[in-house]
This record gives structure tokens, sequence and C-alpha cells, in this order.
């Protein structure tokens, strides 16, 4: 497997495409040979489809995982491998107009609360306080926190931009404390085994598991929590744009979807619109 894995990430490296999309593709590929305990050019196309049909049905994966996982594995097999063709897929669109499920504020404090590994509790409420992406927390540096500024540099977000979301005292005092047990000198949060970021599947084990413990049947991953964390927001009457600039939006539509997603709370002393009030720009130039 590593020489494949050399010769898949060569491949991606001279057609130019980011260090986050190779790395996502390198994990598809890692998962499906540790599904089979085979190396990927023993598995056929009915094999690969049965594994798709694992990750939605069994591991309960999000059409954007797997819609990830099937772009990885067409390059792998017809550009790496050089198969001429392959037949496994995925629906290539999510039902229309359906809406996220978003967990209460309440419901993610119990997330928390039943989240005991530190590294993973810490890592679950930094989504949820800064409105990140799992890939974009995954990626985290220890330089990224800028406890002066009260922000958080995003690098290489989607669409390959960099941004800055809030960071809230309660995350502050959280990260130090993590940072005190654990001392991470370049990933924030990275793999106990090797110097890289923490695999992407522990931390979304680590959350199915936290929402079962405490009693919460709602569908959907840890895209939840980024999707809670604008919701909430919004309920707490932050305008569209300064939303779209902390979530990364290229598009307000994109943010206006929040709007039926939203319902009128009273807001208390941990409301978004706290955290936020402690957030400003960096200056530019």
């Amino acid at each position: 497997m590593t020489e494949l894995r050399r010769r898949m990430d060569e491949d991606m490296v001279v057609r130019g495409m980011a260090a986050r999309t190779r790395e996502s593709y390198l994990a598809a590929v890692t998962g499906l040979a540790k599904h089979y305990r085979r190396s990927p050019d023993q598995i056929s196309d009915e094999d690969v489809q049965a594994y798709l049909l694992h990750l939605i049905r069994d591991r309960h994966r999000s059409w954007n995982t797997c819609h990830i996982v099937v772009h990885g594995l067409r390059f792998l097999y017809p550009t790496t491998l050089k198969r001429d063709r392959t037949t496994f897929s995925i629906p290539s669109m999510r039902q229309a107009g359906k809406l996220p499920v978003i967990l209460s504020r309440e419901e993610v404090h119990r997330v928390m609360a039943h989240t005991a590994n530190l590294k993973h509790r810490t890592m679950l409420l930094t989504t949820d306080a800064a409105g990140l992406r799992l890939n974009e927390v995954l990626h985290l540096r220890v330089t990224d926190v800028d406890s002066a500024r009260m922000t958080i540099r995003v690098e290489q977000g989607k669409g390959g931009k960099d941004r800055y979301t809030v960071l809230s005292a309660h995350l502050l005092e959280a990260l130090r404390v993590y940072w005190q047990a654990t001392r991470p000198t370049v990933w924030l949060f990275p793999s106990a085994r090797r110097p890289q970021p923490i695999d992407p599947s522990a931390l979304q084990r680590a959350y199915q598991i936290a929402k079962r413990q405490a009693g919460i049947t709602k569908p959907g991953g840890i895209h939840g929590l980024r999707h809670a964390f604008a919701t909430h927001l919004l309920e707490a009457g932050v305008d569209l744009h300064t939303i779209q600039r902390l979530l990364g939006h290229g598009h307000i539509s994109t943010t206006t979807r929040y709007f039926q997603l939203t319902r009128h709370t009273e807001m208390g002393v941990d409301s978004p619109l706290d955290l936020l009030a402690r957030f400003a720009p960096p200056p530019q130039g």
C-alpha cells in the first residue's frame, strides 16, 4: 500500500491538486483497503460499490463524505491503476430542498458533556464555537489561535480561501487547558502516532458515540455543529454578511438558507452574540 499511495500522490501532485484534496483522496483509498484488508488493486468494482453501500447504510456517512470517497477512488483506478473504466457510483445529487437537522444549544452542551476524551471534546467545542468544517478543525495549527485578537485563522478552507473566525473566551480557556495537558507543537490536534493531523474518522466516531450517550437521536455528523453555529448566530440577531464571512461562504445564497432553520429564542449569557462581540476582523494590509 505504501508504494501505491506514493504513486497516487505523485499523480495528484503533477495535476496540481490541492494538498487537502490529496489527503482526502488518499484517506478514501486507505479506508477501502482497511475495510477489505487487501490492496485496492485487488478489489473489484462490485466490491467498491458494496463498500459505498456500507458507508451509507451501516456507518451513516453523509452524502458529501461518500461523494469525496467516490472521487478519490475514481482517480485511483483510471489514473494510477490504469483501469479502463469504473462502474461504482452514488447518486449525483442529494434530495432537493432537504434541510439539515439542527442541534439545540442544550443538545450541543450534552454532546460535549458526554465526550470523555480531552482532545476530541476540545475539537468538537472548537468546531461548534468557531463554525468550522471538519477538515478545517483537523488542519488547525497552534499558531492559528490568536488570543490577542481573539480570532482563529482558517488557512486554505473550502475553495482555497483563508479567513478569520471568532475565538470566544470560553473556547480560549478550553484550548489553554488542552494545550497544558498535551503540548502540541505544530498541528493543534495531531495524531497520537504520526506528526500529522488526527484521522477524521476518529473524531466522527467520537461524535456519534457522544450523541448516542447523550440520548440524541437526530441524524447527522459533525457538520451539524457548524450548522448549529450559523443558526444560533442568526437567532441572536447577527447579520447575514457577518455570518457569511465567519463561515467562509462564497455566496450569500448559501448563508440565507439558515433563515429556514431559525426559531426565536431567548438569548442567554452564552449566546453567539456574546461570543461575536469579542470578534473583530484583523486589520487589512
